[in-house]
Formats: C-alpha cells, sequence, structure tokens
C-alpha cells in the first residue's frame, strides 16, 4: 500500500472520503502535519499546502485535482474585533501555510496595510488572538462558524480573485518519489466519486463545497498557482518559485486534434490554454489562417476594412525605467532629453485637425517630475483649444508612475485624469503579461498585475482601451497564450477593449536579443488571438515593424482594422523600423487586398459596448 497523508477538514472530503483503503494506508492530520510527514519521508504522497510544495523539497503535483476556489471562498478569512484600518498586528495561524502566505501577500498588495506586523502562532489557534488591534488568520471549519465579536472577515479567495482574476489553489496531492498509473487513476477516480456525492451533504456544507470552492486543478488553476508562486518568491515567503507535474499515465493522454480545435475556434468557441498552445505548435499556418477569417467573418461579415487618421505625439523621452528592448528613451540630463513645449504640442495637434484628424495617441516615458497636476493642466489646455480631438492618453505603465509621482491611489488618479478630459487609454506597456519576461526586458516597470489593474479600474469607469502584445523577446509560446488568457478573462468583465493589437520587436538600438520576430510568427500570433480571444471584436493590423505588405495578408488572417495612418511615430522608429503611410497609401493598400477601406471618425466608433459584468462567453457587442 502506497502511505498518504491527508486534511480532515470538510472542504477535503470530496478528495478523500472515498480512498481505496486497498491502494492507500491513510495518516489524517492538519494540513501543516500533512506538509511535515511528507516531508519527513513517512508517506510518500500528501495532501498538502501549496506553500510547502514551493519550500519543503522537490515535489511533483498530481494532475488534475486540487483544493481551491474561484472567488470567495469563506473557509480562509483575515478576522478581527475592529477594522483592518485600526489593526497594528496580524496572528499567523500555523493550520495552513498557504493561507498565512497568501495573507502577507495580499496585505502588501491589494489590501493595503504593509506595515502590520505579523506573527506565527499555534495551529487552530488564530482566532482566539484575534482581540483588539490584532488581527488573525483563521482557515479550515474554525473560519465557518466564527464567533460574533468577529466582525472584520476578509475572504482572503474573494480578494485574490479580485486582484488577479485568477483562481487559487489552496492544496495538492505531491510527493516526491515515482507513482504507478493505478495510484493516481485510483487518486481521480475517488474525487470523481467524492464530488458526485456533495449533492448529498448538508445544506450548509453542500453550498460550500459547491459553490465555494473548486477541485479541477485545469488550466486556470494551474495559472493562478504559478502567479502565487512568483509572488510568494519574489517576497521571500517560500523558497522555490517552480513546480512540476507527475506525468499522466499514458492511457490517459488525449491527443488535440488540430482540426476540431480550429474548427472550434472559427465557430467562437471558446479555447483552453492547453488548446491554444497546441494552435500556436501547429505548422500549417494556411490553416490558421483560414480559420481566423472565417471568424472574422462571422463578426465583421462585409467587405469593409477600417482605420483612422491619428497623430502619436510623445510630449517627453525622459524615462526611469531603462527598459533594455527600448531605444526611444533617455536620462533625464541627456543631451537629446526632451519635454514638449505647450507650442510644439499646438503645432502637432494644428497639422493633425488640418488633415482632418480626428485623435491624437499621447504617450512619454516616466518622467518623476510630471505629476498629476502636469497632466491635469495639459489636458484641459488640449481640450480647450482642440475640443475635436479625442484624447487617446497614457499607457497604464504611465498612470502607474503618475501614482507613485504624486502620491494617489489609482482611482483618484483616474477620476482627476478622466475629469480633465482622457477619453481612452492605450495598451502600450504591456509587453509580455507574464513577470518572468517582463522582469528579464524591463525590470523596473509595473508587474502584470498592475498594469491590468489599470485597465481593470478604467473599464469599471466605462473609459475604453486596446490590448497589445509586444513579443519576440524571448518569451515561450506558453507566455503568449498566458497573455491572451489573461486579457481575454478581463475582457470577460467589462468588455473594456476595443481591440487586440500585437506586433514584433524590433531589436536594432536596444540590449534585448530577439526571439521569433518574423513575419510568419506575427500573422501566425494574429490568427491565434483571432481565434483565442473570442470576446474581442476588432484584430487590428499593425503595419509598423512588418510592413504593409504583411498586413494585407493579415486581413485574410484574422485581423478586420487596418490601424493608425500615423502622422507621427518616434518610438518603434528609433529602434529600426522604416515603415511609413499616408492616407492614400493606406487606402490603396486595403483596396489592392480586395477591401473596401472606410475611415472610422473616433476610435471604433462602430462599436457600442455597454458597462456592467460580462458573462464568461463571447462579448456582446454589436455593429
Amino acid at each position: 500500500m502506497t502511505p498518504i497523508a491527508c486534511v480532515g477538514y470538510t472542504n477535503a472530503w470530496p478528495l478523500t472520503r472515498h480512498l481505496d483503503r486497498s491502494v492507500f494506508a491513510i495518516r489524517e492530520a492538519v494540513p501543516s502535519e500533512a506538509a511535515r510527514l511528507l516531508r519527513s519521508g513517512e508517506v510518500e504522497l500528501g495532501l498538502i499546502p501549496v506553500a510547502a510544495l514551493l519550500s519543503d523539497g522537490d515535489y511533483e503535483v498530481v494532475p488534475g485535482v486540487c483544493i481551491g476556489c474561484d472567488g470567495p471562498v469563506t473557509s480562509v478569512l483575515l478576522v478581527g474585533e475592529t477594522p483592518i484600518e485600526e489593526w497594528e498586528s496580524v496572528a499567523l495561524d500555523g493550520e495552513s501555510r498557504s493561507s498565512v502566505v497568501l495573507a502577507q501577500i495580499l496585505l502588501r498588495g491589494p489590501l493595503g496595510r504593509p506595515d502590520l506586523k505579523v506573527f506565527p502562532v499555534d495551529p487552530g489557534s488564530g482566532r482566539f488572538w484575534a482581540q483588539g488591534r490584532t488581527g488573525a488568520v483563521v482557515i479550515g471549519d474554525a473560519a465557518r462558524n466564527l464567533p460574533d465579536r468577529l466582525i472584520t472577515r476578509i475572504d482572503l479567495g474573494e480578494v485574490w480573485k479580485s486582484w488577479t482574476g485568477l483562481p487559487f489553489v489552496f492544496a495538492v496531492w505531491a510527493g516526491r518519489v515515482p507513482l504507478a498509473p493505478e495510484v493516481m487513476a485510483s487518486l481521480r477516480d475517488a474525487a470523481v466519486r467524492g464530488l458526485a456525492d456533495r449533492v448529498s451533504a448538508p445544506e450548509a456544507d453542500r453550498t460550500y463545497l459547491t459553490e465555494h470552492l473548486r477541485y479541477e486543478l485545469d488550466d486556470r488553476a494551474l495559472m493562478g498557482l504559478r502567479r502565487f508562486a512568483a509572488l510568494a518568491y519574489a517576497a521571500g515567503l517560500v523558497t522555490r518559485e517552480s513546480f512540476s507535474l507527475y506525468p499522466p499515465p499514458r492511457r490517459l493522454q488525449k491527443p488535440l486534434d488540430v482540426d476540431s480545435l480550429l474548427a472550434k475556434g472559427a465557430e467562437g468557441g471558446r479555447l483552453s490554454p492547453a488548446e491554444g498552445l497546441r494552435l500556436f505548435e501547429h505548422g500549417r499556418i494556411d490553416e490558421l489562417g483560414l480559420a481566423a477569417h472565417q471568424r472574422r467573418l462571422a463578426l465583421h461579415p462585409g467587405p469593409e476594412v477600417t482605420y483612422i487618421l491619428s497623430r502619436n505625439i510623445n510630449y517627453t523621452n525622459v524615462c526611469v525605467t531603462a527598459c533594455k528592448f527600448c531605444a526611444f528613451y533617455r536620462p533625464k540630463n541627456h543631451p537629446e532629453a526632451y519635454v514638449l513645449s505647450r507650442e510644439q504640442i499646438a503645432q502637432k495637434l494644428t497639422e493633425l485637425v488640418n488633415a482632418g484628424g480626428v485623435e491624437t495617441l499621447l504617450q512619454g516615458g516616466l518622467h518623476r517630475e510630471l505629476g498629476i497636476e502636469y497632466y491635469e493642466d495639459l489636458f484641459r489646455w488640449m481640450k480647450s483649444e482642440f475640443p475635436t480631438v479625442s484624447l487617446h492618453a497614457l499607457s497604464p505603465e504611465e498612470v502607474f508612475h503618475i501614482m507613485g509621482v504624486s502620491s494617489l491611489s489609482m482611482d483618484a488618479t483616474l477620476d482627476r485624469l478622466v475629469a480633465a478630459g482622457l477619453d481612452s487609454i492605450p495598451g502600450g506597456g504591456a509587453e509580455v503579461l507574464v513577470d518572468e519576461v517582463r522582469k528579464r526586458i524591463a525590470p523596473l516597470k509595473c508587474t502584470s498585475d498592475e498594469w491590468l489593474e489599470v485597465m481593470r479600474r478604467a473599464h469599471r469607469r466605462g473609459l475604453r482601451s486596446s490590448a497589445t502584445l509586444m513579443f519576440g523577446v524571448g518569451e515561450t509560446l506558453a507566455d503568449r497564450v498566458e497573455h491572451l488568457e489573461r486579457l481575454r478573462q478581463l475582457q470577460d468583465e467589462y468588455a473594456g477593449f476595443t481591440a487586440f493589437i500585437c506586433w514584433t520587436f524590433v531589436p536594432d538600438n536596444t540590449y534585448v536579443t530577439p526571439g521569433d520576430n518574423s513575419a510568419a510568427a506575427w500573422l501566425r500570433t494574429n490568427a491565434i488571438a483571432r481565434l483565442y480571444l473570442d470576446n474581442f471584436q476588432n484584430i487590428q493590423a499593425s503595419w509598423v515593424t512588418q510592413g504593409p505588405g504583411v498586413a494585407q495578408a493579415s486581413l485574410y488572417m484574422g485581423c478586420n482594422d487596418f490601424g493608425s495612418v500615423m502622422m507621427e511615430e518616434n518610438v518603434v522608429s528609433a529602434a529600426g523600423s522604416t515603415y511609413a503611410l499616408d492616407i492614400t497609401e493606406v487606402e490603396r493598400h486595403i483596396r489592392d487586398a480586395g477591401f473596401v477601406p472606410v475611415r472610422r471618425n473616433m476610435r471604433y466608433d462602430h462599436l457600442e459596448l455597454r458597462a456592467g459584468p460580462r458573462r464568461s462567453g463571447g462579448a456582446e457587442a454589436s455593429l
């Protein structure tokens, strides 16, 4: 028999109550003790907290099952007799290391209390320490039966989901020895039977087990677990930021049939991350393009391809992030550093208006001396002097920088910018929304979560934005899929993204060795984005890095918009791109590709997006 350790909490019994005792010798314990038994070698497999997985040894995880949540969990709480704003310390209950690590991450992040003193207490004693100005982490069944005196009850699962958009995984089956196929099969069989039994549980437990807990270790749960691992490792709370899965038994592996995936995407079905990765690995770019074009025609059945006359105004090239991939920025005292004057900006906007342009894309470097007042004054002046020009301005990175320079909250920063005249937000600064990649090419930039949170709060206010991907910086195909997945998850909430735009990294004058930044890679990524981003209405062909000829081909591979006729472009050109098109050239290329050019009066004015939370299927947008 295989000796294993598992927990006796209510949340675990769907995975444990039907364990075959002819296969397993079972030891029941609290999570921390289950982790110790595995660490000491007294058992070969344990249902252990993920913090133990990331600290105790080179474990492998049994695929497919876990204990987690995708929102409020009700059994992992921060509690106290007083509001969290009045707390001075937090007792960390030793029953589950995952919960106490999660609590510390959230206190430093969205809960905004990095100043609190934290200290460990004996397993199961957390609720007794929650007195006066001391809060406590309380988990398990005790968290579901709290005394009335504990008026503050912060659900850590709910805070995590709101902050990251991902599920949270609390515990997994893990071990360090090879597992026989029949052992993993027996674990899965027990889970299947236990999950089916949830409907017969007492009503209070049934709601908890079916609505608050999540037992599938699927792709989204793995993304959440990897995000937690990265944050916990960066904070010094665990010793490892990676883990591996036991390979599933060969007979249980199901090949992902590409033809079925292409048909699913073309029909608007939601592809999983594993399916998206399979498409990236598929060699036939013509088949990808055909499926993407079918999906494009389903959303935009006419021959029209839209574009807009816009002007990029890079108001400053002074930037403190010193990104390795950027050839545009300059340090403050560099002889080529600048901040545009009102007269220079007025000249550019006058030329835009005289040419019939309706929008300016205002972006710049992160200048330490430009606070919220600078942008408020600039926006009000621009709206007063050029009222017909839409202000598409400030990437999430810039918004985040302004917050710090001005000592403001994110909400206050956005509210003041909107009041001053901000109309929409460009999707710049996303690069690849995987922190491991961002740290390598732009270590001083905001995190992926921070970028997405700016967009989330902007969309919540009714602001629209674009979404971007800059690839070819050495990221993996799985990284590109994770980027698309995170955008799609946020789009499910408020449908605030008007379009997706990707471009390849241009390496000249930079310090990053390029990955695959070929035309074929760009066309493939556009096609897969059209299939994967089922809740995005528009895919834009960014011709600046690949040229108009390749952009023409993209109109048959998912793209329905030709982007902007940019009267000025400084950032990509600084890295070596030399493509430039006027209105005549843009329209000629659209016609030569077999489509009808239609000039937009504002950014995606043909979309009527309705505010409010979104369903998890396609976007509710109408032509």
